[in-house]
């Protein structure tokens, strides 16, 4: 019994120090290799010097990123004060004029940085879903369809590799042509130029993948299906999808990373609202601050970027639990 119980012990305290070794692992290893990319850093951008000064190191960037919040305080500030003020003013003339109609004006304040990461999400989802809605679809009638597959083959074989620096100027001439409107339009012309070009660069991915995923359905189901002379939409919905969407959904993660990658890059070169805006106004100011921010830039599209891979594995966990 004594031998028994001492072997439990030891298996527990086994147990014990493989839990604190996992925890050691899966938490210390990446914070080390924080504070070693910190501390190399900090020591490389002490010794380079650009036309802007010396290269700036992590507290100047965090310095950079708390006055942009600050900037963005005092302008919540600024634009709270300016619709009181109208408020307070319409108010009065409606007290002296009880038909007076009274006209709120837009507060044109310079775009906050927070504005302008709220800017370039907007456009890179409306990007990312119109490329959605297009691929999945082209993806399914590829994957069930030999003939459509070698149709669309080699369409996709030739403008996949297209950089968006081609897309742009395309894009930007055919929506001006196109989008002319009497009255207010809609959206900016600037966010569907932006918007198009990502969803050229970005919904082929989602459409390989989804084609790869069709052909991938268990070819027994397909036969039963038609056995039971089932609808299309039936087929699709209950079989091809299901099976498929692993598939889908990898494709639209790496559909989303690179309609990120490219709105950065479209944002910069057509000077649309957004960070790559953003970026590039400061590598055009040349203050002693602007390469600090444009630090501070790079590190939020990275971490934007991220966060939306995980979105996606979140969503794709979720479906397969259903």
């Amino acid at each position: 019994m004594q031998a028994i119980l001492s072997r439990l012990k030891s298996i527990g305290t086994v147990g014990s120090n493989g839990g604190a070794r996992t925890l050691l692992l899966s938490l210390g290893v990446p914070l080390l290799s924080l504070v070693l990319f910190l501390v190399a850093w900090n020591v490389v951008a002490a010794r380079i010097n650009t036309s802007l000064g010396v290269l700036p190191g992590p507290v100047q960037v965090v310095e950079q990123a708390k006055t942009l919040w600050d900037d963005y305080r005092a302008d919540q500030t600024r634009r709270n004060a300016f619709y009181e003020r109208q408020e307070k003013r319409n108010a009065e003339i409606k007290a002296e004029d009880p038909s007076y109609q009274p006209t709120i004006r837009a507060y044109t304040g310079k775009p906050t940085y927070l504005a302008q990461i709220l800017t370039s999400l907007k456009t890179v989802f409306a990007g990312f879903l119109l490329a959605t809605v297009i691929a999945v679809p082209l993806g399914i009638l590829a994957g069930s369809s030999k003939i459509v597959q070698m149709a669309i083959n080699p369409i996709v074989q030739i403008f996949r590799p297209v950089s968006p620096l081609a897309w742009l100027p395309i894009v930007t001439l055919v929506v001006s042509a196109l989008y002319v409107t009497a009255s207010e339009p809609m959206f900016d012309k600037s966010f569907l130029v932006s918007a198009i070009t990502v969803t050229l660069c970005s919904l082929w991915p989602t459409l390989i993948n989804t084609a790869v995923g069709v052909t991938s359905v268990d070819r027994d189901l397909v036969n039963v299906s038609r056995v039971l002379k089932l609808p299309l939409m039936t087929r699709v919905r209950k079989i091809i999808l299901p099976s498929a969407l692993p598939f889908i959904f990898t494709g639209m993660r790496l559909s989303l990373g690179v309609g990120w990658m490219v709105l950065i890059a479209a944002e910069m070169l057509a000077q649309n609202p957004g960070l790559g805006k953003f970026v590039w106004d400061e590598f055009q100011n040349g203050s002693s601050d602007s390469l600090s921010r444009i630090i501070v830039a790079v590190f939020t599209i990275g971490i934007i970027g991220f966060c939306l891979d995980r979105v996606m594995q979140l969503l794709q966990d979720l479906s397969a639990r259903r």
